[in-house]
């Protein structure tokens, strides 16, 4: 299972995104878009906007930190 999350240092619900992550002990890949263009790109192929979190679940985006969209998207 791949998760990525997009995120930048100043984003509250980013930290609540990670948190929950480990809470629930689900590793992810945390990229910060504020420092790396080319995954700020990359994330704006795969959202088609700016904003953080961009949270990708095996293919599933999910812009936002949506947990009942994120539990659908990691049980599949």
């Amino acid at each position: 299972m791949a998760v990525n999350v997009y995120t930048t240092p100043s984003c509250t619900y980013c930290t609540k995104a990670k948190n929950w992550f480990r809470e629930n002990g689900i590793r992810f890949n945390e990229y910060n878009v504020a420092s790396d263009q080319s995954r700020a790109d990359e994330m704006m192929r795969k959202s088609g906007q700016m904003g953080v979190p961009v949270i990708d679940v095996n293919g599933k985006i999910i812009v936002g930190f949506r947990q009942d969209e994120i539990q659908r998207a990691l049980k599949r």
